[in-house]
């Protein structure tokens, strides 16, 4: 598929927003637009949220690089923080999850690649975010997309590591 090659610039407030049932979506680049090699949104989190329960992407690679804040990460056995300026590398086949490791809103950008999760991401923001979704149905979203997940992880990873969830819509809360 041909990459767009028009000038594009997102701004700050540019590209379609929504909520994942804990933390936001902000579209800026679909996969379409990148030839289908990588997509980009950003992923606003509100203080202590916990993205997602443990799960892993059978089809692609995951890079987060925190542009406010500080992001928290479970990769495999591995804990790691990330400060502004840091890129976390989240590989396909691993189980992971992450979360805003602070008391302020935490920012970040994740590069998906190759892309196509984002499709993911906007199928679950419409539906209303996860709280909304039936288990059949979320499980339906996760087998079209690879996705592996283990909801039974949460109430551990909240008590481990002192979050949330679900976490706040910052755009409620105009941040």
């Amino acid at each position: 598929m041909e990459a767009h090659t028009a000038p594009k610039i997102v701004g700050p407030q540019d590209g379609k927003a929504g909520f994942l049932g804990s933390i936001g979506v902000r579209f800026m680049i679909d996969g379409i637009e990148a030839g289908d090699r990588f997509s980009l949104v950003e992923h606003p989190m509100g203080p202590r949220a916990l993205a997602a329960p443990l799960h892993l992407h059978t089809r692609e690679d995951e890079y987060s690089y925190v542009v406010k804040g500080r992001m928290g990460a479970l990769l495999g056995d591995d804990v790691v923080y990330a400060e502004v300026g840091d890129l976390v590398h989240k590989p396909r086949n691993q189980w992971h999850t992450f979360w805003n490791a602070g008391d302020e809103p935490c920012y970040i950008l994740e590069i998906i690649s190759p892309a196509g999760f984002e499709d993911f991401f906007k199928e679950l923001s419409d539906m209303g975010g996860v709280a909304n979704a039936s288990p059949e149905t979320l499980g339906e979203l996760n087998a079209r997309y690879g996705l592996e997940m283990q909801p039974d992880t949460v109430p551990e990873l909240l008590e481990r590591f002192g979050l949330v969830f679900p976490g706040e819509d910052l755009r409620t809360l105009g941040q």
